[in-house]
């Protein structure tokens, strides 16, 4: 009888200027089983404040050893770049792993995640990746799987209007956060496995892409390219919102980096071409135009980020016209 060998992992965790939480996300990972040969790779994307000494002394001085490899970069690479420095070296490797788990810093496994996806992409070669559940620190779930954005979903959540919102409801990308096992179209990149030949053949992220919608972009082209994404909520990750990023989903109203921007207008040229990108931002604006005086109305905040129209019409839709 053939002996089945279990899948190998490589775990990687991208750090810019929270190496304690990043710690605690390797010793998440370093205090479970798994079931499956598991190595750790922690990569600092040259973090202020000497997040790379503090790392390198964790290392030594909680004896990760072989178990941990730590990349301490010279330059903020974004999160697709950063993952792409580790990829590049271990699909090159001579033993390269069957899959790679990408673990936010900010957050750490609730219970065997990596042996759940891991088991789950063994039995269902179809899937180019799997993703976990993810709960905030409170416990409550929030979404993990999600429909992919369209300019019907852009304008739809910039009215932000309930009637419409129930009229369209299936246009809404963030599925419940109780959403059911199975295929969807794509998974958060906090905690999500995925295969590493298909990332090898597919190229790894999208350089292009600093921070936000590299992961989207990236799984669409594992959809494009006929593999199915997995949502896996028994595979549970606890995950400290934004905690890494400063970007949080809430009530704060507050203004987007302009790498966001950038990213989401990348996005839609890569995914929908200019043509898609240009009424994907038309339907962004003409909703949050509409959603000013419902909100006064209402006696609501606005949905748009803080300083939108300025800096939408700047940094996305002038490029999209004249770029």
């Amino acid at each position: 009888m053939a002996i089945i060998m279990p899948s190998s992992i490589a775990v990687i965790i991208i750090n810019y200027g929270t190496a304690e939480l990043a710690i605690a996300a390797v010793e998440s990972v370093l205090a479970r089983d798994h079931g499956h040969p598991v190595q750790v790779h922690l990569l600092d994307n040259a973090s202020p404040g000497g997040d790379g000494a503090v790392l390198v002394d964790a290392h030594a001085g909680r004896r990760w050893g072989d178990r941990v490899t730590l990349w301490l970069e010279k330059e903020n690479h974004g999160f697709g770049r950063g993952n792409n420095v580790v990829l590049r070296a271990l699909w090159d490797s001579p033993a390269p792993p069957d899959y790679v788990f990408l673990l936010n810093p900010d957050a750490q496994l609730e219970n065997e995640a990596i042996a759940f996806l891991a088991d789950r992409l063994d039995v269902e070669p179809q899937a180019a990746a799997a993703g976990a559940g993810i709960a905030l620190p409170s416990g409550t779930p929030v979404s993990a799987a999600f429909r992919f954005p369209s300019a019907l979903s852009e304008f739809v959540e910039a009215v932000n209007f309930g009637p419409l919102s129930r009229l369209f409801w299936d246009s809404k990308v963030a599925l419940p956060a109780d959403h059911s096992d199975g295929p969807v179209d794509w998974v958060s990149g906090a905690a999500v496995m995925m295969r590493l030949p298909v990332l090898r053949a597919l190229g790894g992220f999208d350089p292009d892409f600093f921070l936000y919608y590299e992961e989207v972009e990236l799984m669409f082209r594992m959809r494009k390219s006929g593999y199915e994404i997995l949502y896996v909520p028994a595979a549970r990750v606890q995950h400290a919102e934004g905690v890494a990023t400063d970007v949080r989903s809430g009530s704060v109203r507050k203004a987007k980096p302009a790498y966001w921007y950038d990213s989401w207008r990348f996005y839609y040229l890569k995914t929908c071409g200019r043509s898609g990108a240009v009424a994907a931002g038309l339907a962004w604006m003409a909703g949050a135009g509409l959603n000013a005086p419902l909100a006064a109305f209402r006696g609501h905040r606005l949905r748009a980020p803080k300083g939108f129209f300025r800096d939408f019409a700047r940094l996305v839709m002038r490029p999209l016209f004249f770029g």
